[in-house]
């Protein structure tokens, strides 16, 4: 332990007990922490119950950056309380009991890429995930006029977590507050889609893939090792750790049985054939809290808490493989969020009658203008072209944006969707990028529905890390844009099992802004990590994309989310004044 000085903005002085920072050993180096099963760290202060206006104010923090960690200090009100939250994000800061000062402010230092707060909660964005105990430290001190603070630590060799004397909670998650959402999501001045000023290749190598993956079941749900049942003694699982995944191997003997369930705390595998005794193992990796043995009577059960969610085919991946000497087979599991669903479409998918056909209602402007039915008109851009790559890492954005345009076109066709494409071949629209972006959103003539444009997300190789999975943007350009890309963000979590990041407004990008229909911009995935750039090389997975795009649009098509929804609530109510 050594003692820092803290110089304050008000000229006061205080020390704080730290310890060193602490590099990572571990020669699959990637520069983030480990991670933990969350704990109630210390006990809170007695809450209040506020009858009157809130007096009391959170914020103002003082920042310090010393070598590979910086210091945020924030001063803390009698009677308040707070709730730490470490997530793949950063460290977010829950009040109670006091107002919080509404700030925004970007890239403080290496370790802290921006500052966000309001709405009750303090949020300090971080280029690595945090767990529990990795990433950072938390302690209170009291300074000379006999005030109490909070000091935050920051960085990717920082550790501890939570000190034993803090007064506040540690939590896993902690539900986010409307208001605290109306403050992420206030506007930001901006123009082009996110990830276009990333355009060199990752620094990151792609994770390894399973030996001998069968394509029409990446994650193998169970099985039996080959060979006549012997009775063994299970050895602790061994972990390979790489960028954005973790490995864990279990060598099976003979005859010994598997079977694993998927849950929203991680994974269990249950065995049989083999004798285990209880152990574990904490802090792995950010991708695997933690593993526990547990003994059963017929063999036991194996637990992996993840930080996120398993389902069936996402979020995981496991293949069982056979002995390369003597006769014990391996039971090898990857784990990582950014790993999605990899399987083949049904034949019945691949159809192009997999997205019905719009039906066709008389006295809906829909599908009617005037007395004739008319096709419903659709504009699919695919992003970039031409001498603009955008995004290149594991591939390059304007090919990938390209194909799955082809794809929604084929699928939305059938159906009786007029579909117009903004580029059907590698070229741009304008050499001038501001000129090209405006022409793509000016398709949206009258007549037009639906204004949906494609892309491939990136983030710089230091931040890569943090991204992965799909979101989708939009802008209040028109009042049917944010639940047309509520549509289609569900429709393409639920095709692909990526990681969902959500619906994003907190950009205001030229081609949404210019558009006079409703339009959202689908970020399909990061060519700039290692796993997801996987899952964008996938055929299987821009089929599985393309799918959930042309469903939503369908969807939106056939319960009004369109462009003539408002006009015509317009024109029924004139004519009833």
């Amino acid at each position: 332990m050594k003692r820092t000085a803290i110089f304050l903005s008000s000229g006061l002085l205080f020390t704080v007990a730290t310890g060193s920072f602490a590099q990572s050993g571990d020669p699959f180096t990637r520069a983030v922490p480990g991670a933990a099963t969350p704990s109630l760290q210390g006990t809170p202060t007695t809450p209040i119950t506020l009858t009157g206006v809130q007096t009391a104010t959170f914020g103002e923090p003082r920042f310090n950056t010393q070598g590979n960690a910086t210091r945020v200090v924030f001063d803390l009100p009698r009677g308040v309380t707070y709730t730490l939250t470490p997530t793949f994000t950063g460290l977010r800061v829950d009040i109670q009991g006091a107002r919080v000062l509404p700030s925004v402010t970007a890239r403080l230092s290496d370790h802290i890429t921006e500052y966000r707060a309001g709405g009750g909660q303090a949020t300090l964005i971080t280029p690595y995930p945090l767990s529990p105990t990795e990433g950072w430290r938390a302690s209170e001190a009291t300074i000379a006029t006999g005030n109490r603070v909070l000091i935050l630590e920051l960085g990717a060799g920082v550790s501890g977590g939570a000190s034993a004397g803090l007064q506040g909670r540690v939590l896993a998650s902690a539900p986010t507050s409307a208001a605290a959402q109306a403050v992420l999501n206030t506007p930001l001045p901006g123009t082009l889609p996110p990830g276009d000023q990333v355009r060199s290749g990752p620094t990151l190598p792609p994770a390894p893939v399973l030996p001998g993956a069968n394509p029409a079941q990446p994650s193998a749900l169970q099985g039996t090792a080959p060979g006549t049942p012997r009775a063994a003694q299970l050895s602790a699982p061994r972990i390979g750790k790489s960028p954005g995944q973790t490995r864990v191997v279990l060598d099976l003997p003979p005859g010994a049985s598997y079977r694993i369930s998927t849950g929203q705390t991680g994974l269990t595998i249950t065995l049989t054939g083999v004798t285990l005794t209880a152990q574990s193992g904490a802090n792995i990796s950010p991708e695997l809290r933690s593993w526990n043995f547990t003994p059963g009577a017929q063999g036991g059960t194996l637990s992996l808490s993840t930080a996120t969610a398993t389902r069936d085919r996402s979020g995981w991946r496991a293949q069982l493989l056979p002995p390369t000497t003597g006769d014990t087979a391996r039971l090898a599991i990857d784990l990582s969020p950014a790993l999605a669903d990899l399987t083949p479409l049904r034949p019945e998918d691949r159809d192009l009658q997999a997205v019905a056909p719009i039906p066709a209602t008389r006295g809906t402007a829909l599908l009617a203008f005037s007395a004739n039915f008319m096709k419903p008109r659709v504009v699919i851009d695919a992003g970039h072209g031409g001498r603009d790559p955008g995004a290149v890492g594991s591939v390059i954005e304007k090919d990938v944006t390209l194909a799955v345009a082809l794809r929604v076109r084929d699928l939305l066709a059938p159906a009786g969707v007029d579909v117009v494409l903004t580029r059907d071949s590698d070229r741009e629209l304008n050499t001038v990028k501001n000129v090209d972006l405006q022409m793509r959103a000016a398709m949206g003539t009258p007549g037009t529905q639906l204004f949906v444009s494609i892309h491939v997300n990136a983030m710089d190789a230091r931040n890569a890390l943090r991204g992965y999975g799909v979101e989708t943007w939009w802008n209040p350009n028109h009042p049917q844009s944010s639940a047309l890309a509520a549509l289609i963000q569900n429709r393409l979590v639920e095709q692909t099992g990526a990681f969902n990041q959500g619906l994003k407004n907190t950009q205001s990008l030229s081609v949404l802004r210019n558009s006079r229909v409703p339009a959202a911009l689908v970020e399909i995935g990061f060519a700039s990590h290692p796993v997801d750039g996987l899952n964008l090389k996938d055929s299987n997975y821009l089929d599985r994309v393309a799918l959930g795009i042309a469903q939503g649009i369908r969807e939106a098509l056939v319960t009004g989310v369109t462009a003539d929804q408002t006009t015509d609530a317009a024109s029924l109510n004139a004519r009833r004044r």
